[in-house]
């Protein structure tokens, strides 16, 4: 029986309950995730990186080395976004590892405890100058654990064939994510302005406690896991099939072009503080605006628009007119592409002057708009049309995107002291809009194959079970 069947008779406002628990997890995992984002470029840059300080870091010296071997001299700005871009990259890479252990040995349940263990231990790590590279490994692992399982887990409460609901169930489940991504930045912020920055770290780890209380609390409400955890459970599943591998190519090719937006989507949270702090009139009638809130300014957006987005969907549903997933990520993919613009129109106009406020306001917006069109719909995507032997591996391999997106934010983010601000902006721009054009181009293609392999599987499963071939949807 598939799990999503199991959980359906226990539901919350037409979602399953344990919906519910799963988001709260995740908005104060996000909470102290994003908290601690929203100070650790410009930390390192004001601060830990500076003589004096650069110092006290345990392996300092030989991480720098191992960085500048690969990535050549890098003065201190590109040093301090390249080690974000690392961070935020490997954040994302991990969850490969932690969907394998989940599917193969522990289950996605033991797999996230372990996750939050690990990452309660990171934020905490983070209070201290010499424990500043163990906090970020600590944080990375932990992050591993957690992230696609807890994601795998959404996608099993709902049927396989029920598309739109498990989408917006994943739009809620990620709307959890953004109240922490909100709340984060504003208060660990807050708190490292007054008591300083190893205060707000702190209570980033505080919120990791309360994170695994909801999950706790939550887990009878959860599907029963899809493997038997155990040493060698994945040999209970039948072999992979040459469909199967078609599949997992395809999502790949979808993820590959997701890439695109993500690399827009980073830089802001990477080079873009940098450049609200260096460039902008951050001074307001009521004060003085904390650069990390424009973090939260884009978490708010991703909340509120929320609503907009079910309703909208829900009534193009109704219609028989809901864009598909495909459809709604190059929508995604513009969106960025005019967030990371807004940008480089400020700057050209300020011509060499403060840039007025209103330009980041109107870009992290838009940020958090485009995120919410494309991110969680990329989710919703793979859960649905993944495999089941391998659905949580293939969760975690979504966040490829990010990993790679984090490492070429970084990667890319040299260029803004060598560029003029508007060229780079507008460099970011062009991919992000590169991916909305591959989308139009291929997309026809992709779809059109993923249909074919899924009537492929509902024909053979049908077969099987001795009613014959499935209907092909309309």
């Amino acid at each position: 029986m598939e799990s999503g069947a199991a959980a359906k008779s226990e539901t919350l406002w037409g979602h399953p309950k344990g919906l519910a628990f799963l988001a709260f997890t995740e908005m104060w995992e996000r909470f102290s995730f994003y908290g601690m984002r929203g100070l650790l470029i410009l930390y390192m840059v004001q601060e830990l990186l500076l003589p004096g300080r650069i110092e006290n870091v345990a392996g300092m010296d030989a991480y720098r080395g191992v960085v500048e071997a690969v990535f050549g001299p890098l003065s201190t700005q590109a040093f301090a976004s390249q080690t974000f871009g690392l961070y935020s990259g490997f954040v994302y890479f991990t969850p490969l590892f932690g969907g394998l252990l989940a599917d193969r040995w522990l289950g996605s349940r033991k797999t996230v405890m372990i996750g939050i263990a690990l990452m309660t231990a990171g934020h905490f790590a983070m209070i201290f100058d010499w424990s500043f590279l163990l906090a970020l490994l600590l944080l990375v692992l932990g992050s591993g654990c957690l992230k696609g399982n807890i994601a795998a887990q959404v996608g099993h409460l709902y049927p396989r064939d029920e598309e739109g609901r498990r989408s917006r169930g994943f739009t809620i489940f990620s709307t959890g994510i953004n109240v922490g991504a909100i709340l984060g930045p504003l208060v660990c912020g807050l708190v490292a302005q007054v008591y300083g920055w190893h205060f707000g770290f702190g209570l980033a780890g505080a919120m990791m406690l309360v994170a695994a209380v909801v999950y706790f609390t939550g887990l009878p409400h959860f599907a029963a896991e899809r493997v038997k955890p155990g040493v060698g459970a994945h040999h209970n599943h039948p072999p992979m099939t040459g469909r199967d591998w078609q599949m997992m190519a395809l999502l790949g090719v979808v993820m590959l072009i997701s890439v695109m937006w993500s690399l827009a989507y980073d830089q802001l949270a990477n080079v873009g503080l940098l450049f609200v702090a260096e460039r902008v009139a951050l001074d307001t009638p009521l004060g003085s605006i904390p650069v990390p809130w424009f973090a939260s300014e884009d978490a708010a957006a991703s909340v509120l628009i929320v609503p907009v987005l079910i309703v909208l969907w829900r009534w193009q549903a109704d219609r028989g007119r809901e864009p598909d997933d495909l459809s709604k990520i190059a929508t995604c993919s513009v969106i960025l592409a005019l967030s990371t613009g807004s940008l480089a129109l400020g700057d050209w106009l300020a011509d060499g002057g403060e840039v007025s406020i209103a330009f980041p306001i109107i870009a992290y917006f838009l940020s958090g708009v485009g995120f919410m069109w494309g991110w969680p719909t990329l989710l919703a995507l793979v859960s649905r049309r993944a495999p089941a032997r391998i659905n949580s591996t293939m969760m975690a391999c979504v966040y490829f995107v990010a990993f790679a997106s984090g490492i070429g934010s970084g990667t890319i983010a040299r260029f803004y002291e060598a560029m003029p601000a508007w060229a780079f902006w507008l460099m970011n721009s062009g991919i992000s809009l590169a991916g909305a054009a591959a989308i139009v181009l291929f997309g026809a293609a992709l779809r059109r194959r993923m249909n074919e392999l899924d009537r492929q599987e509902q024909a053979e499963n049908g077969s099987m079970a001795g009613t014959g071939p499935v209907a092909a949807p309309g």
